[in-house]
């Protein structure tokens, strides 16, 4: 697995192509699912069967994890995953440190995992991962009796030690994160009683989703904006098999391009659309995007469609802040639509996204700037004057080693008038692996991304 302090930078160039972008194309599975599948199946009685999962170096980094608390992981030859799981409260103290790369999400739901069984263990990641914070997540689950023991503001190496007896948690979730939610719920499986999460606003369900498809009790009652969630403790997990939906995040890139190539027309294959994940096609359409839902159906618990994509003169708006939680990773990808847009957008309330694998949000305006894009940040808001048409470009941009940043400066790259280049797209694997291939592969002629 690519581990981004110990191998060199891999600089990459993107340049508008010479004709439409066309074709039929899927995009990697739903991050946020995969995970979810491996450590719901870890802890199932029986085998579960994954079709679909990302196979990038993230979700690997949790099937690696899952087999050092002694669940069996294989790929078959098919393609097909297959988990045995332990039960909960039977995971094993893995041998040696758990190290989760550059994965937020995999290493705040392991702690809550971890929270809920006896056992020790030591969670590290990339350079990246070890400066994010997760005090937000350690704090609430030390309630169980867990303890974490990390770096100065919790961050990792991390420590765990998860409790012999967890108590229930009944704790309201002070900034919407689905990861919180999640982690707070993964460690009330090993508790007697009822686990309760409240959240002021809906953030992605795709754990509530999963605990069901796998058996358990999980009572969602409205509240406001938000939701109560209780889970029931100690269920019996048993073995679902997972069909995982292409992940909406990774199929924004690909729809933005089509969307901003002049004559374009493509479809996206079976993309997840849970509403409180999808909320960049919502913003999108409210633009002026053509997109197109085909062959609507439900798969594992999740709705799913194709998307068509075409071509569109798209128009500014003012993104409200109670969309965040629904397209959080978004933003990045939406500023490059802003810049190519009519008007100007205003996208509020976007906090979450300075403690995402770089401070996101500056992340972004920086990547507008050195491409000759003008934009401001003002307190939680990003503010994009669009020029109705092809930016400038021809900035090079620091990526922070932040996958969502190079990618959509790579998008940025295939509309704007001078080439983007940027300075590192190897961790693009982690989410969204061929992505450059992927791309490359929609546009007749030269290739768009190369290496600069």
């Amino acid at each position: 697995m690519h581990n981004p302090t110990d191998t060199a930078p891999k600089p990459l160039r993107a340049a508008a192509p010479a004709g439409p972008l066309t074709g039929r194309i899927t995009v990697p599975g739903d991050k946020s699912i995969s995970h979810r599948a491996l450590m719901l199946g870890a802890l199932a009685v029986g085998t579960t069967e994954i079709t679909g999962l990302l196979e990038g170096e993230d979700v690997l980094r949790t099937a690696a994890a899952m087999r050092a608390l002694g669940a069996r992981v294989t790929k078959g030859a098919d393609g097909t995953w297959q988990v045995a799981g332990r039960g909960i409260g039977g995971l094993v103290e893995p041998a040696d440190v758990l190290d989760m790369g550059n994965s937020g999400t995999a290493a705040r739901l392991l702690c809550g995992l971890l929270a809920g069984h006896a056992v020790f263990a030591v969670l590290t990641g990339d350079a990246s991962l070890r400066q994010r914070p997760m005090r937000r997540v350690t704090d609430p689950l030390a309630a169980t009796g867990a303890r974490f023991v990390g770096r100065a503001g919790g961050r990792l190496p991390l420590a765990v030690q998860g409790a012999a007896d967890p108590l229930p948690l009944d704790y309201a979730v002070p900034v919407p994160s689905a990861q919180v939610k999640s982690a707070c719920l993964l460690a009330g499986l090993g508790a007697r009683g009822v686990t309760r999460v409240t959240e002021a606003e809906a953030t992605r369900d795709h754990t509530e989703n999963m605990l069901r498809h796998f058996g358990a009790t999980v009572r969602v009652t409205p509240q406001g904006a938000g939701r109560v969630i209780e889970l029931t403790g100690q269920p019996e997990l048993i073995a679902a098999p997972v069909v995982v939906p292409g992940d909406p995040s990774s199929a924004a890139f690909p729809a933005v391009a089509a969307l901003l190539v002049p004559g374009s027309v493509l479809t996206i294959q079976g993309v997840g659309l849970n509403p409180l994940r999808a909320g960049i096609f919502a913003t999108l359409r409210e633009m002026g995007a053509d997109i197109t839902e085909e062959n609507p159906r439900i798969e594992g618990g999740e709705p799913v469609a194709d998307l068509l994509i075409r071509a569109s003169a798209l128009t500014g708006i003012e993104v409200p802040a109670d969309r965040a939680p629904a397209m959080i990773d978004e933003y990045p990808i939406l500023a490059v639509v802003a810049a190519c847009a009519r008007g100007t957008t205003r996208m509020r309330g976007l906090r979450e996204l300075r403690v995402k694998e770089s401070d996101r949000l500056t992340a972004t305006a920086a990547l507008l700037a050195a491409n000759g894009i003008r934009c401001a940040i003002e307190g939680d808001d990003l503010i994009v004057h669009g020029n109705e048409g092809r930016p400038e470009g021809g900035g090079l941009v620091e990526t922070h080693m932040d996958h969502r940043i190079a990618m959509s400066a790579l998008v940025l790259g295939l509309v704007a008038r001078q080439p983007v280049r940027i300075d590192d797209g190897a961790f693009i694997e982690t989410s969204f692996p061929g992505f450059a291939a992927r791309l490359n592969g929609l546009a007749a002629g030269a290739a768009m991304i190369a290496a600069a």
